[in-house]
């Protein structure tokens, strides 16, 4: 069984949501952010970085009790664990990672900057939140170009697409009321539509 520490941001909704869709049996732990749960004893124990997700596994690598922090490295190991949405054939799984590592250093980055500009930073700045709401539209842009002609982001259900849902489900206003991107609203609507996807994204 998995123990999966969790809170309703993007990075908490792409460990449930490969969870669900790898079929892996997990126990939801809510973490209330804004209650400091993170901060707590118990789970910096776990992650001493104080963030979500981490993962429990009772049946790691070995049989032993394994500890995993970074949403996409739960992906990852959940597609590993579960032999599913890493492709075979090795262009289109190279093609899968580029496309997951791009979820992970410029889709996911930027849109967690944008909420740390929004709501934590010293200084508010207009400008500098613009700025980055269109670097983000930008990313997604190039993901609706690669979305031409494919239902995947590799042509096939891979992590790549695991991995970048929940960042456009939480922008979807932001991308909504932008010009274009029939590409990538047509993969969320088909994304959504998976019951792994919608269970994990509201576990």
């Amino acid at each position: 069984m998995i123990d999966l520490y969790f809170a309703p941001t993007a990075n908490g909704q792409r460990a449930s949501v490969a969870l669900e869709e790898c079929g892996l049996p997990y126990r939801l732990h809510r973490m209330d952010l804004g209650k400091g749960d993170q901060r707590s004893a118990e789970f910096l124990k776990l992650n001493p970085a104080g963030l979500m997700p981490v993962i429990v596994d009772d049946d790691g690598p070995g049989g032993k009790p394994f500890v995993l922090t970074q949403s996409g490295a739960i992906v990852l190991y959940a597609a590993e664990k579960a032999g599913r949405f890493i492709p075979k054939d090795f262009a289109t799984r190279i093609v899968a990672l580029q496309w997951m590592f791009q979820g992970a250093s410029d889709v996911s980055a930027t849109s967690g900057t944008i909420f740390r500009l929004e709501n934590a930073a010293p200084e508010k700045s207009v400008a500098n939140v613009d700025y980055f709401k269109q670097r983000l539209l930008t990313f997604f842009g190039d993901v609706d170009r690669q979305l031409e002609g494919r239902d995947y982001v590799a042509g096939e259900l891979s992590v790549a697409d695991l991995m970048l849902y929940p960042n456009y489900a939480a922008r979807r206003a932001l991308i909504d009321a932008a010009p274009g991107f029939a590409n990538l609203h047509r993969w969320a609507a088909r994304m959504a539509a998976r019951p792994g996807v919608a269970k994990g994204m509201n576990p």
